[in-house]
């Protein structure tokens, strides 16, 4: 296992989809995985830096975890800011064109639907989101 910890700015998606890029491309991970991994961290790590904090910074750990049998991956995103389950917001109507959509929940609903678990829990003061993704 693998561990970051860095200021929750939006200015260290880069680093912290850099350190996991690292992890993955360690195991041999496809290309289309790796991707679908990076715009999650992107989406993930971004709303962390947005919203858990706000207005000041605070630290955000991401842990890489590599399973054996299937070949997966857990990434485990951990801050201290306010409890915010994102599971919770109900997936946006797709159908619907981008006008008359309601903003916000595009990103998580792409995560959801790109890795095969993701859990939420607020623990000792720490919101908690796992994502894992079969190699």
């Amino acid at each position: 296992m693998k561990e970051l910890t860095i200021d929750a700015t939006v200015a260290n998606i880069g680093t912290v989809t850099a350190f996991v890029d690292e992890q993955l491309e360690a195991m041999d991970c496809s290309m289309k995985a790796q991707m679908q991994i990076d715009i999650a961290i992107d989406e993930l790590f971004g709303n962390i830096a947005h919203y858990a904090y706000n207005p000041e910074v605070g630290p955000a750990t991401v842990r890489v975890e590599v399973l054996d049998e299937p070949l997966a991956v857990v990434i485990t995103f951990i801050d201290n800011g306010v409890p915010y389950d994102p599971l919770k917001k109900e997936d946006p109507d797709i159908t619907l064109s981008a006008e008359e959509r309601e903003i916000g929940g595009l990103g998580i609903y792409m995560v959801k639907k790109t890795m095969d678990d993701i859990s939420y829990e607020y623990k000792d003061g720490q919101n908690i989101l796992r994502i894992k993704k079969s190699i």
